[in-house]
């Protein structure tokens, strides 16, 4: 297979002859291979992992889409950390990704309390009429 991993402003990996690609989804850990059906997942925080021919790599990435058609596999990620061992790189994911995580939420929870109050004050504005 032939995998691309892109970055907004990159492209991470261009890897011809990949023979394992290993990802996590919202659903759990996957497994892709040469003769796997074509597939589109998405992407959580985790690793993904590939063999090649010069052996086996390791990424961190952020969420994204994962494609595959025929023997082209393309992954679209928001942030990528490459590695070499697996167990720094997932505690790395976790401190990163985990902070973008935290920044989101709390940006969520402020806009759902803008749009309570623009509710709130439409409401009592209508009533008043």
């Amino acid at each position: 297979m032939r995998l691309r991993v892109m970055v907004p402003h990159a492209t991470l990996v261009d890897a011809v002859d990949v023979t394992r690609i290993t990802g996590e989804s919202h659903h759990g850990v996957f497994t892709l291979l040469p003769r796997h059906i074509d597939v589109a997942a998405p992407l959580v925080p985790g690793l993904l992992s590939f063999q090649a021919p010069d052996g086996e790599h390791t990424l961190g990435v952020d969420e994204g889409t994962l494609v595959k058609c025929g023997h082209e596999v393309w992954v679209s990620v928001h942030d990528a950390i490459p590695a070499d061992d697996p167990d720094i790189v997932r505690a790395q994911v976790e401190a990163h990704f985990g902070q973008l995580d935290e920044r989101e939420r709390r940006a969520r929870s402020a806009l759902a309390q803008l749009e309570s109050a623009f509710y709130r004050h439409f409401v009592e504005h209508e009533v008043a009429k």
